[in-house]
């Protein structure tokens, strides 16, 4: 039996092709969205406002495609973490993380990562594929907690600048009138700095942006980050140095402080001095510590020290509070869990 088609994950201009395989009027196209983005149904019946005959038709080669998550771990603190399957043998995760103010999802990209950060559990897993729009959407569309929502983070399993077609489709999803009606400033795409997907993103994007840094220095973040190579941190800040961040888009960097290594006085001011001419904020990470790994995680002195000798800089930087520790919310160490059982 031929396996449907999820609807959920498709931009407006595709569900104008679903409308005119079907024989249907372009403007049901809309009608489709809203059902899905606004009214989030599960099941194609429910578009009352289609003709039965045509949504019988829709539903011999579609179907809506939202499915819940089949894991969850609480955490003491309120955070959630959630595992959703894809395909037959592999999971992805997404966090939910709840703060007095605000809600956020840390959603995933990619099934496993090739970028092999020395310090994150989904890079051990290897790559096994980018995840499409709609097992993006499908996460933000199932999660228990939708209503609550406030923000979302591209800050999941994978690197997101590195599925762009798949990213750019569900932003589109998200921010547009069809879809969710999000503003672009409840977004944020987190990246190792994937020049020709950043500069894309940069043109086409008004979401927030944050860039994994962790040392001002090449042969040091090279030692953490094999993508270095690649993507050496000084072409990353030549091209962000070439746009205006004064309006819109936020632009932050994620420094995950670790114990002896990257946590000095002479780190903070060389990463003071590295990032003076960009206006940007610097977000302290503590580390969590996954197995079989020599790193440890800095301690709260240093990296209040490290924090104010930037903010003396003229560069903001704040300390992220560590959330869901006890329930492995680091990225990847949930569904690695899964797939070695």
């Amino acid at each position: 039996m031929k396996q449907k088609r999820p609807l959920l994950g498709m931009t407006l201009n595709e569900l104008k092709a679903v409308a005119a395989e079907a024989g249907l009027q372009a403007y049901a196209a809309k009608q489709m969205a809203d059902w899905l983005y606004q009214k989030r149904i599960t099941d194609i019946a429910e578009m009352t406002n289609i003709a039965a005959a045509k949504r019988a038709l829709l539903a011999e080669k579609y179907e809506v495609g939202a499915y819940p998550p089949v894991e969850s771990m609480n955490a003491v603190d309120g955070t959630i973490k959630y595992l959703y399957p894809v395909g037959a043998k592999d999971a992805i995760e997404s966090v939910y993380i709840p703060t007095d103010d605000r809600a956020t999802l840390c959603v995933s990209s990619q099934i496993g990562c090739k970028m092999s950060c020395l310090f994150c559990m989904t890079g051990r897993q290897g790559f096994s594929g980018n995840l499409t729009s709609h097992e993006i959407i499908n996460q933000i569309q199932s999660l228990p907690e939708y209503e609550k929502l406030t923000n979302i983070v591209f800050m999941g399993m994978g690197e997101p600048l590195d599925n762009p077609d798949e990213l750019f489709k569900a932003l589109e999803i998200l921010t547009s009138s069809y879809g969710y009606g999000w503003s672009p400033k409840r977004i944020t795409v987190s990246t190792i700095g994937v020049l020709k997907g950043l500069k894309r993103f940069l043109d086409e994007s008004e979401c927030h942006l944050a860039v994994s840094l962790h040392s001002p220095y090449p042969e040091e973040r090279l030692s953490l980050m094999p993508v270095e190579k690649a993507f050496p941190m000084y072409k990353v800040l030549e091209l962000l140095r070439g746009y205006d961040f004064s309006h819109q888009r936020r632009v932050s960097f994620e420094y995950i402080v670790f114990r002896n290594l990257n946590d000095s006085p002479h780190h903070a001011r060389a990463l003071g001095a590295l990032l003076k001419e960009i206006p940007c904020r610097v977000n302290l990470i503590r580390f969590h510590a996954i197995p079989d790994s020599d790193l440890e995680s800095s301690d709260l002195r240093r990296m209040e020290a490290f924090r104010d000798i930037l903010n003396e800089k003229g560069v903001t930087c704040t300390i992220r509070a560590s959330r869901g520790e006890d329930i492995m919310a680091a990225c990847g160490m949930l569904s690695t869990e899964r797939k070695r059982k």
